[in-house]
C-alpha cells in the first residue's frame, strides 16, 4: 500500500462579499500518494492555485482537514507550520521569489540560514544541487545576471536544500518559453524519478501536466476529473 503524504476532508474556501458567500473550493477530498507527481490544472478563477497553497499551508481554510505526513496543519501553532514548511516542504513559484542582491549560492542556502543551522555543515549538499541544476559555474551571479530558466534552477535548488520529501510548484513554466519550459519539467520529472520527492505543480498546460504520473482537474472549485497512469499522464489520455 502506497504510503499517503497529504490528505483533505471536507476542504471549504469561502469568502464574504457584501451579504453573499463565494466559495473558491467545494468539499475537497483528496489523497496524494508519496512519490508522485501531481498535476493540478484548471482554467483561470477554478480555484487551482488556492488548493495549492492550503496544501502548504500558505493558507488557512474555512472549514475542513488536510493532514500532512500525518500531521493535521488546522491544528498547529504557527511557529510550528512555519518548521514544517522550512524542513517538510520546497516551494517553486511563477515568479521564482529569489532575493535579488543574494548569489546563487546564498539563494539556495537560504532555507537553511532560515532554520538557524550551520552553513558549513551543508556545503556537500550545496555542491550536489548546484550540479544537479547545472549552476555550478554561476554560483556566484545574482537573479539579474541569469535568464528566467537560470533563476529558476536556483528557485528549484533552493526547494530542495532542506532534502523535503514534498515539493509544491505553482505554475513553474508559466513566465517561461516553450524551449526553457521542457528543460525545467524535465528537471522536476527527473527529480520526482530518481530521488523520489513528492511533486504537486499547478499548471493551465496540458504539455507540463504530462509530466506527471496523476492528473487533478479542477473546475468551478471541485474536482472535476482524477487521472492515474503508471509513468506519464500521457500514456492514459
Amino acid at each position: 500500500m502506497s504510503e499517503v503524504i497529504i490528505e483533505t476532508k471536507g476542504l471549504w474556501k469561502s469568502f464574504d462579499l457584501g451579504d453573499e458567500k463565494i466559495h473558491i473550493l467545494k468539499d475537497i477530498n483528496l489523497t496524494i500518494e508519496k512519490g508522485g507527481f501531481y498535476s493540478i490544472m484548471g482554467p483561470s478563477g477554478s480555484g487551482k492555485s488556492t488548493l495549492l497553497y492550503l496544501l502548504g499551508g500558505l493558507d488557512k481554510p474555512s472549514e475542513g482537514s488536510i493532514k500532512v505526513n500525518g500531521k493535521e496543519l488546522m491544528t498547529m501553532k504557527d511557529q510550528e507550520e512555519s518548521i514544517m514548511r522550512r524542513r517538510d516542504m520546497g516551494f517553486v513559484f511563477q515568479f521564482y521569489n529569489l532575493i535579488p542582491n543574494l548569489t546563487v549560492e546564498e539563494n539556495i542556502m537560504l532555507p537553511i540560514l532560515l532554520d538557524g543551522k550551520k552553513l558549513k555543515d551543508y556545503k556537500e549538499r550545496l555542491e550536489e544541487l548546484l550540479e544537479k541544476v547545472g549552476l555550478t559555474a554561476r554560483r556566484k551571479y545574482t537573479p539579474r545576471e541569469l535568464s528566467g530558466g537560470q533563476q529558476q534552477r536556483v528557485a528549484i535548488a533552493r526547494s530542495l536544500m532542506s532534502n523535503p520529501n514534498l515539493i509544491l510548484a505553482d505554475e513553474p513554466i508559466g513566465n517561461l518559453d516553450s524551449k526553457t519550459g521542457i528543460e525545467i519539467m524535465e528537471l522536476l520529472q527527473r527529480i520526482n524519478k530518481e530521488e523520489g520527492k513528492t511533486i504537486v505543480q499547478v499548471t493551465h498546460s496540458r504539455e507540463s501536466a504530462n509530466y506527471g504520473t496523476h492528473l487533478i482537474v479542477v473546475k468551478d472549485g471541485q474536482i472535476s476529473k482524477l487521472e492515474t497512469g503508471n509513468n506519464e499522464v500521457r500514456k492514459i489520455v
